[in-house]
């Protein structure tokens, strides 16, 4: 890690199909072995699970929510956010992502866990990963399965990427007392 100054953030490209850039960064984690193809064929599969899966009302409830959004999650592509199961890939994102985490802090000898909010960047970046982390430990048969049931899971706030937000929100709240240590 340079002292001299912070990494700069690599531009990436958006998806091929949707032209969505969240859905891009997700792709490129659940990528393993460079083999970027074999992440998208997953991940597109899983979005065709969840839309013939996924209610009319938790599909009428992504609309909502993703109307605001539609400019800035998408690069402005006509198929962008009128895909059902993106809309529901967005929504499960949403209710995944954290906004307090805690961090360890050194005063004086000891060390204490405090509370401090969740930049943006970060929160998708956690959700991302506890999805494709809680997708892999499934027992469905294939990766593809696992993803989308764990995507319609966290879309209706169940599974877990969704209790482990709430088990990181749950331990900003009982080290709430030691937030004057921020930063």
């Amino acid at each position: 890690m340079s002292r001299r100054h912070r990494a700069e953030k690599r531009e990436i490209l958006p998806d091929p199909k949707f032209n969505d850039l969240v859905l891009s960064k997700f792709m490129n984690n659940l990528m393993q072995d460079g083999k970027k193809s074999v992440a998208e064929r997953i991940v597109y599969d899983a979005l065709e699970i969840v839309e013939k899966k996924a209610s009319n009302d938790l599909l009428d409830e992504a609309a909502v929510e993703t109307e605001g959004e539609e400019g800035k999650s998408s690069a402005g592509s006509a198929g962008g956010m009128k895909h059902k199961g993106l809309r529901v890939f967005h929504k499960a994102l949403k209710k995944t992502a954290p906004y307090l985490e805690v961090r360890s802090r050194r005063v004086g000898g000891a060390t204490y866990q405090v509370p401090v909010e969740v930049k943006p960047y970060r929160a998708s970046a956690l959700a991302m990963r506890w999805l494709i982390g809680a997708a892999r430990k499934r027992s469905e048969n294939t990766m593809t399965e696992r993803l989308a049931h764990e995507i319609l899971d966290a879309a209706n706030d169940r599974g877990s990427a969704v209790k482990k937000r709430e088990d990181t929100h749950k331990m900003a709240e009982a080290n709430k007392a030691f937030a004057h240590f921020r930063w």
